[in-house]
Formats: C-alpha cells, sequence, structure tokens
C-alpha cells in the first residue's frame, strides 16, 4: 500500500503546476485523498481534499478559485492542480488517502516523500 506524489518543480509566479498522487496496493476511487503542504519553518497545513464522490473541501481559503482536484481512476491516481501560483504556495506538498478527509489528517500518520513546489517572484 503506497502513495507517491509527483509533479513538483519550479515555477514563475502566475504559472500552473499538477500535482500526482498515484496509489499502488490498493484502489484510490474509493478512498477521500487529501492534500497537505509544509512550507519551510512552518507546520504542515491541509490544502484541500478530494473525497471518494469527487467533491473538494478547501482546507485554506488562499488556495480556493485557483486550486482544484480530479481523479483519473484509470491511472489510480488523483491530482491537484495548481493555477495563478503564488510564492507563499512554495512548499512541500504531500497527499494522504483514507476513509473520510476528516481522517486524512489524523495524528501519527506516515507520510510519504512529498513533491517540491517552488514559486519564484
Amino acid at each position: 500500500v503506497q502513495l507517491v506524489e509527483s509533479g513538483g518543480g519550479l515555477v514563475q509566479a502566475g504559472g500552473s503546476l499538477r500535482l500526482s498522487c498515484a496509489a499502488s496496493g490498493f484502489t484510490l476511487h474509493y478512498y477521500a485523498v487529501g492534500w497537505f503542504r509544509q512550507a519551510p519553518g512552518k507546520e504542515r497545513e491541509g490544502v484541500l481534499c478530494f473525497t471518494s464522490t469527487d467533491n473538494i473541501i478547501y482546507y485554506t481559503d488562499s488556495v480556493k478559485g485557483r486550486f482544484t482536484a480530479s481523479r483519473d481512476s484509470a491511472k489510480n491516481t488523483v491530482y491537484l492542480e495548481m493555477n495563478s501560483l503564488k510564492p507563499e504556495d512554495t512548499a512541500v506538498y504531500y497527499c494522504a488517502a483514507d476513509s473520510s478527509c476528516r481522517a486524512t489528517s489524523r495524528p501519527g500518520r506516515s507520510w510519504g516523500q512529498g513533491t517540491q513546489v517552488t514559486v519564484s517572484s
């Protein structure tokens, strides 16, 4: 059972990136997928959750209207699509899958490597 984040990189402010959260060993479609990020010197924060019914719950007001999520069930992958990126979006981004959005942020979770997003001004 594994989740792997990818798709990060260096982008100029105003640019876009699409991050991937690819699952192996289980069917991601049946789970909520939370996206989180951790900026240098800050605690990990929730960005949004993509539910098993393909709804989006935003945890951070600053990404509303700029970030969205989608799913490719054939690839067992959930995407975080980030537009109009700002320098303050710079962070390592992580995904987590669980039975509910609340459960994706449960304490003690083991996190993957994440993927670095750097937005230059």
